[in-house]
């Protein structure tokens, strides 16, 4: 008989071999590695549909780990898995440059333009609208810069006429003409692909989701026949053994065994328990000298629920010492600084502003409450249109923030900044509903479905971030409040008592007068915002008439005389028939901007006229385009 020492070894390194062995078998996670796993952009196990294991998953999400960006293969063609959306279900791909690069012409430097059309539709996935946009109002300037034909026929075709890149998109996004060129389209179009082409996956026609679904409800993994051409569905079930088969009835050693491996796993529970004593003290003993911000938020909430914590010197390191030739914004409240993380990640760092000598303490605590009123808001809310914060710092040097880079800039900076006249371009009539509308949609979001409701305060065009693709990102909740009432109260009519604070000209009148915040206050200043995508001004300007600094009060006077086109952006007059919108849009901002909030609409409403407005619009573009394409095939 073997001494009980060796025996009890023997048994762990068996049972570690015959469970490793189990799992290779199957398609469930190993538990040995899940929690070390690492395929870019997923920090776990990629969840259904993708799998980086053949057979598992589903057949059209079937992805190869690499750095720095996974890459899926979508009717034989590969691309990098930029990013994905799981409340959106949606993928951001760029074609991978090994199998579609054009290698036999001039234009071969353009790395990502593929050298034919990307086709998806035989697979699950659609291109997404906003996409397939950014391409239809794009056109090159006269005369375009066009290579030899003879020898680049498809990209004088790409020239001509973008929209041809992407095969899925065509006909029903037609180009717009009048939005500005550019003078290099292929260019443009290798920055565009670079950047990547959004897909949307709907579960609802995909036949693999419903099936895994019950194969998930009855403890099975999704996979499917990788032998078969149809690849059909096949739902993997592990069959365990309760005992090795190395342990059988007939091995004498059996009991002693088993006796061994019961003493092992006892041992190691009783270590695990002392270790876990002894790190709770040391934890609990490394909390009482952590700063009183820190323990202000870990009391109220858990600080697993809180997002990670970054040193000072990372975030220092990550901005170049704060270079100043790295800050990318000034706001009232803090500088923000471009980073990059050590893991590669570009982040916007947020430095909160020193307070002043005359104001220390005053000034010391309102940073410290806007530093963690941000925090415990933006680590309790989740919407695909908000800037995700991903950690802070909390160090006497300094409190910093760590949020999503939006590289497009603000919604101020296309309407007002220095390069205004030239991103104006892009700014259809379309493009500035949709804006709108995405906004609207956070509101609605932070007023209806956030528990309780939040209240943003500071909903400016400066805190709206514009992405590539024109999607909205809305950010700064330093101000933000929870409306938080009495059980007699409600929503509709409830407040908050506090001091009003926001942005002048988008700061609601009532609000300012009576010290009752109330949720018509964020949609005052959401009326504000879409009096400038309207007109192109800005919210306060020193150099209008007194009567007319607050935009708010020069369009009003305006509508009401009936002279709104005399504020309409005149980028907008050469944007086709969108006259019926914007008239549509400026009585939409006229109530949301009423001196009495109980005249104003709530967010759902606002949601949904916009909507309304949004599907008029696409509408009239589409007869719009049918009639200069009918005019041209007369006049031919």
């Amino acid at each position: 008989m073997h001494p009980p020492h060796s025996v009890a070894l023997s048994a762990l390194i068996l049972l570690t071999l015959y469970s490793a062995a189990t799992a290779a078998r199957s398609c469930f996670p190993k538990p040995s590695s899940s929690s070390t796993f690492s395929c870019p952009p997923f920090t776990s196990p990629p969840p259904f549909p993708f799998s980086s294991s053949p057979g598992c998953g589903h057949p059209s999400f079937q992805i190869q780990c690499s750095a720095p960006h996974s890459t899926i293969s979508i009717n034989n063609l590969s691309f990098s898995l930029i990013s994905y959306d799981a409340n959106a279900s949606s993928l951001l791909l760029s074609p991978h440059s090994t199998n579609l690069t054009a290698t036999n012409c001039s234009s071969s430097h353009y790395s990502s333009i593929p050298s034919r059309s990307i086709n998806i539709s035989a697979s699950p996935f659609r291109i997404s609208d906003a996409s397939c946009s950014r391409l239809s109002v794009l056109k090159a300037c006269s005369p375009p810069n066009v290579p030899n034909c003879s020898h680049c026929p498809w990209e004088c075709k790409l020239i001509k006429d973008p929209l041809k890149l992407l095969h899925d998109c065509g006909s029903p996004h037609p180009p717009v003409t009048h939005q500005g060129c550019h003078a290099d389209v292929l260019s443009f179009l290798d920055d565009f692909l670079k950047i990547g082409i959004e897909l949307e996956w709907d579960e609802a026609q995909d036949s693999y989701f419903s099936s895994c679904r019950a194969c998930k409800s009855n403890n099975g993994f999704c996979g499917f026949n990788s032998s078969d051409p149809n690849k059909q569905f096949l739902c993997f079930h592990a069959e365990p053994q309760l005992t090795p088969p190395w342990i059988s009835k007939d091995n004498p050693n059996r009991i002693v065994i088993l006796s061994s491996v019961f003493t092992l796993a006892c041992f190691l529970v009783v270590v695990s328990v002392i270790i876990a004593v002894f790190r709770s003290k040391r934890l609990s003993s490394a909390a009482t000298e952590e700063d009183p911000t820190t323990l202000f938020l870990h009391r109220h909430r858990s600080a697993n629920l809180l997002p990670p914590v970054f040193t000072y010197e990372e975030l220092e390191s990550s901005t170049n010492h704060f270079d100043p030739k790295r800050k990318i914004g000034d706001g009232g409240f803090g500088s923000v600084y471009l980073g990059q993380l050590y893991d590669g990640r570009v982040v916007a760092v947020k430095y909160l502003h020193k307070p002043l000598r005359g104001a220390a303490a005053s000034g010391k605590a309102f940073s410290n409450k806007c530093f963690c009123n941000e925090i415990l808001i933006l680590s309790s809310i989740d919407h695909p249109n908000l800037v995700k914060l991903h950690g802070y710092c909390s160090d006497p040097r300094g409190l910093l923030l760590v949020y999503d880079y939006v590289p497009n800039g603000t919604l101020a900076d296309h309407l007002h900044g220095p390069k205004s006249l030239h991103r104006k371009g892009s700014m259809t009539w379309q493009v500035r509903v949709d804006i709108a509308l995405q906004t609207a949609m956070v509101m609605e979001y932070l007023h209806f479905s956030v528990v309780p409701p939040v209240v943003h305060r500071d909903i400016t065009s400066s805190n709206i971030f514009i992405e590539k693709d024109m999607r909205v990102k809305v950010g700064d909740f330093g101000l933000s409040r929870l409306l938080v009432f009495p059980e007699t109260t409600s929503s509709s009519s409830g407040y908050v008592w506090t001091g009003p604070q926001g942005t002048p000209g988008y700061l609601d009148p009532d609000y300012h007068r009576s010290f009752r915040l109330t949720d018509k206050s964020d949609v005052y200043s959401f009326g504000v915002v879409l009096l400038e995508l309207i007109s192109g001004m800005k919210a306060v300007d020193q150099r209008r008439d007194k009567r007319e600094l607050a935009l708010a009060d020069l369009v009003v006077s305006k509508i009401q005389m009936g002279l709104l086109h005399e504020v309409v952006d005149p980028v907008l007059v050469i944007d086709g028939d969108v006259s019926d919108g914007v008239d549509a849009a400026a009585e939409l901002a006229f109530r949301c901007v009423a001196a009495d909030k109980d005249d104003r609409p709530d967010a759902k409403e606002v949601v949904e006229e916009l909507k309304r407005i949004r599907s008029h619009t696409r509408g009239v573009s589409r007869v719009s385009s049918s009639n200069v394409i009918g005019d041209d095939v007369a006049n031919g």
